[in-house]
């Protein structure tokens, strides 16, 4: 058995070379022939279909295409085709290691004027950190850098990142808001007291509050950046569980008029209907179905499923340790699927939708024309963990499918030369 297993890993590996090899032989442009489409669009699911990336970019879909001259050819054998995954709203390049303080950019701890909407966390992402490839070659192709301010409700600025080495955030901004037991430090452990505060920072920001107020909540630059939330440019993003504070929080938003999204939401299948209407996104955590706190006595493997049925565009997140287990995200779908989800939802949570309601869906989240080719091929269906990414590649360009835990399973696992032992312990 054993035996068998590392012939799967050294043939997989072989493969990925081969790949890797191929489609780096013109960068950014490719053919994948005879692929199993999933577009995550219009289109559906495409069986025997071809994909041409040319430029980084998609620029054909269907069956029959043509490589032009020095394109190379990557037959995908009847295999999945799907886009890039989003990995959940994460630190990916915030942190290195959680529990050494100086290697977590992603929390702000101020005791004078704690709450900073101003904070913004992409400034520090770092597109060389070691999670990036760890997420990558799992098929993870972009991230929601999530902002944390202690126990403040308005913990600050995050933005889609694409895992591609590029620096810079893509699209809008967007603001994390913690509603519920979480952020019951601040408030005088008062849900009561938490709309009081955020209904002051609001006033703030409308300017029916004085800037030099003895009791301001708010810096100038703060109540510029809620402004301009509150305004409609960029999605406000609120950490939130019971089925109370959910509808408080969409009175609260149908009263100002700004765009918002759930990350959590154990307890939203409860509204499904009225966030339907409202036309709210909601970020689960699908493997959430335990009392663990007072916040989500309601919580239900069927959540998901139940949102989705009502009209609500569901999406994924985790609620342990989004960055460096991104790859669990695929286990989230695949469990809301096995749940009730239709399978198509499934993928489309991983992909479009996560895309759109972050402002990035006109780049990525869908294989279609004009989209960044964002794309990997699986050995088989990707919301079952079985399986596994053959090759990623992201703007047209193959990614390398390693990172620092092949390199050290490899140095590990496999005996080489006349010692058997693994190269760790080969001797010169």
């Amino acid at each position: 058995m054993v035996r068998g297993v590392r012939a799967g890993l050294f043939a997989a590996g072989v493969l990925s070379v081969g790949l890797f090899a191929a489609a780096n032989a013109a960068a950014q442009d490719l053919l994948v022939r005879n692929a199993t489409v999933h577009t995550a669009g219009a289109q559906g699911t495409l069986h025997g279909a071809d994909v041409l990336v040319q430029g980084g970019t998609i620029r054909a879909v269907g069956t029959g295409l043509s490589a032009p001259a020095g394109v190379p050819v990557v037959e995908a054998n009847g295999q999945p085709l799907t886009p890039a995954l989003f990995g959940g709203i994460s630190e990916i390049g915030l942190e290195e290691v959680s529990a050494e303080a100086p290697t977590v950019d992603s929390q702000l701890t101020l005791k004078e004027q704690p709450v900073r909407p101003e904070f913004d966390v992409t400034l520090a992402y770092n597109p060389a950190s070691v999670l990036v490839p760890v997420a990558r070659v799992e098929g993870i192709g972009f991230t929601l850098l999530a902002a944390g301010n202690g126990a403040a409700i308005v913990g600050g600025q995050g933005g889609v990142v694409r895992l591609d080495g590029s620096a810079d955030p893509v699209g809008p901004r967007v603001l994390f808001v913690r509603l519920g037991a979480e952020a019951a430090e601040m408030s005088g452990k008062s849900r009561a007291a938490q709309w009081m505060l955020l209904d002051q920072m609001v006033a703030e920001a409308r300017g029916r509050v004085a800037a030099d107020s003895p009791h301001a909540l708010l810096t100038p630059a703060g109540r510029a950046v809620l402004a301009r939330f509150l305004g409609g440019q960029g999605r406000i993003v609120v950490k939130v569980d019971r089925a109370a504070d959910i509808r408080q929080l969409l009175r609260w938003a149908g009263r100002e008029r700004v765009r918002i999204a759930i990350a959590g939401g154990a307890e939203a299948w409860q509204l499904a209907s009225q966030l339907a209407q409202a036309q709210v996104p909601v970020f689960v955590d699908a493997l959430a179905d335990l009392p663990g706190n007072f916040d989500q006595i309601g919580a239900t493997l069927r959540n998901a499923a139940l949102l989705q049925a009502a009209g609500v565009e569901v999406s994924f997140t985790q609620s342990g340790d989004a960055s460096h287990n991104a790859r669990k995200v695929r286990q989230l779908a695949g469990n809301a699927v096995a749940n009730g989800l239709p399978w198509e939802a499934g993928l489309a949570g991983l992909t479009r939708v996560p895309a759109q309601a972050l402002g990035v869906g006109d780049r990525v989240g869908t294989i279609a024309l004009g989209r960044s080719a964002d794309l990997v091929l699986w050995s088989g269906d990707p919301l079952d963990v079985i399986n596994t990414a053959r090759q990623v590649w992201l703007g047209g360009r193959a990614m390398p499918m390693r990172s620092r835990q092949t390199e050290l399973r490899d140095r590990y696992l496999h005996g080489t030369g006349e010692s058997g032992l693994p190269p760790a312990y080969s001797r010169p």
